[in-house]
């Protein structure tokens, strides 16, 4: 559904956007270009880390062009006319389809797991969080009137492998983060787990807009800033964490060769 917008709301949403792709867009660009400075063994959780901005950044250019082609400017008018061509959000989700399993698997990577392990948590976080986009999509589209008793449906859903996921990053995966040997790298971890989780706790809040009385173009505008928000803090700033804790392992076994 399109809505009539005026100039301050298009801007806002147009720099925004912006914004989140270049954030993005440079995430990518550091993490792979730090690759090579990184032991072998960390390596592969960087690289899906930078494909998870890199997925997300061609996902924001498809979002933000969308955006671009939905409203024009007339002469001697101030806020932009809807142009017939609907705004596509479904590049959004398309991102979290993708880019969400590979939140977790970057996370589970770094941690003190034997393969086995690593693998059985990436399946079994990775399904979760498909199943969770999957769920919330439909009440995605419903944004105003009576129908929005579906989208509190569709978001009770979506909660039910949310709350798994919260509880494997806080508490199942708790003994692999206290085995770490090294309090930095600990802590990292730690802070890793933390950030990617109340970072998500954002998602369902600015989900909820419609339902808490935000209407028509302002719940439009509050989804959109809302959801680029919550974007760049779980994956470039998750990135740079998961950065941070391969650098730190990195270091730890370059000391360890030396003394050997």
């Amino acid at each position: 559904m399109m809505f009539e917008m005026q100039d301050g709301q298009f801007q806002l949403v147009y720099n925004i956007l912006s914004f989140s792709l270049a954030s993005m867009m440079s995430t990518t660009l550091f993490l792979w270009m730090r690759v090579p400075s990184i032991s072998a063994k960390y390596q592969t959780a960087l690289i899906i880390s930078g494909l998870v901005t890199f997925i997300a950044a061609y996902h924001y250019i498809r979002i933000f062009n969308s955006w671009v082609e939905a409203y024009e400017y007339t002469k001697g008018s101030t806020d932009p006319k809807l142009t017939g061509v609907p705004f596509n959000d479904a590049y959004r989700y398309m991102d979290w389809l993708l880019t969400v399993p590979m939140l977790l698997m970057e996370i589970v990577l770094t941690m003190n797991l034997s393969g086995q392990e690593a693998t059985s948590k990436c399946q079994t976080l990775g399904f979760s969080a498909a199943l969770m986009i999957v769920l919330g999509y439909p009440g995605e589209l419903i944004v105003e009137g009576p129908p929005l008793v579906f989208r509190w449906m569709y978001w009770a859903l979506a909660m039910l492998p949310f709350v798994y996921i919260v509880y494997e990053l806080l508490v199942g995966l708790s003994a692999a983060t206290a085995s770490e040997s090294n309090e930095k790298v600990r802590a990292l971890i730690f802070r890793a787990q933390w950030v990617t989780v109340l970072s998500w706790l954002t998602y369902p809040v600015v989900y909820i807009f419609p339902m808490l009385g935000f209407g028509g173009s302002s719940a439009v505008v509050a989804i959109q800033v809302g959801y680029c928000a919550s974007d760049v803090i779980s994956k470039c700033g998750v990135g740079l964490i998961i950065y941070s804790i391969t650098a730190a392992k990195s270091e730890l076994e370059k000391k360890g060769a030396l003394l050997a």
